[in-house]
């Protein structure tokens, strides 16, 4: 952080801490970003993020926590927004490749899957009903990019009243310049960025209590 905002008194170091109900949502690891074969799919860092979310999710699962498998997805280019990568207007077409779940992160027997047409997961989906219904107050944010649909989704989150937390590990972007300045950006804001470990060890006490 530099002098400027904590002169300003951002408190990056402050933690927001755990809640009592975690839930997940995953962003976008749909095949457009975890598959060489696409344009979008060459991310060293988005597929380091994928094999690190496997284990959050299989921690988050043993637990109960709700997760929500989110892609994103088009009738056509007259229907989607006017991005500034074509191959999201032209080919994240409902039913082409590039629009399945990567099925290393979907467990298609326990995730709840929502398809999103903006930034963020929460706009106009039912995630804040199903994670409602949930009783969560803790949401993990994984997936790509944290520079585009991450960040979104951490602000969205945060303005609907949930603990944020973001493990680092767990998201990945084209280049790491925007990944780390945008952690480093939400984090003295919104939510808290964590180590992988730290998430699964919340995440195993929480399937202990739940088993008591």
């Amino acid at each position: 952080m530099s002098d400027a905002y904590q002169a300003a008194g951002y408190q990056a170091g402050q933690r927001i801490g755990f809640g009592d109900k975690p839930g997940v949502v995953v962003v976008d690891f749909q095949t457009a970003f975890t598959d060489p074969q696409f344009p979008l799919g060459r991310s060293p860092m988005i597929h380091g993020a994928v094999d690190q979310t496997v284990k959050l999710l299989k921690a988050a699962r043993a637990a109960g926590a709700p997760v929500a498998n989110v892609y994103t997805a088009y009738s056509s280019a007259r229907d989607a927004p006017y991005w500034k990568i074509p191959t999201v207007v032209n080919d994240f077409h409902h039913g082409k490749p590039g629009t399945e779940l990567d099925p290393r992160i979907h467990d298609a027997g326990y995730d709840a899957v929502f398809c999103k047409t903006g930034p963020s997961v929460f706009f106009q989906t039912a995630i804040v009903s199903y994670f409602a219904k949930e009783r969560v107050d803790t949401v993990f944010v994984v997936g790509c990019t944290t520079s585009g649909c991450i960040r979104a989704s951490v602000i969205d989150a945060f303005s609907y009243g949930y603990r944020v937390m973001v493990p680092e590990p767990c998201v990945g972007d084209m280049d790491e310049g925007p990944h780390r300045d945008n952690l480093r950006d939400v984090g003295r804001r919104y939510c808290d960025v964590l180590a992988l470990d730290e998430s699964l060890d919340y995440l195993e006490q929480v399937r202990r209590r739940n088993d008591r």
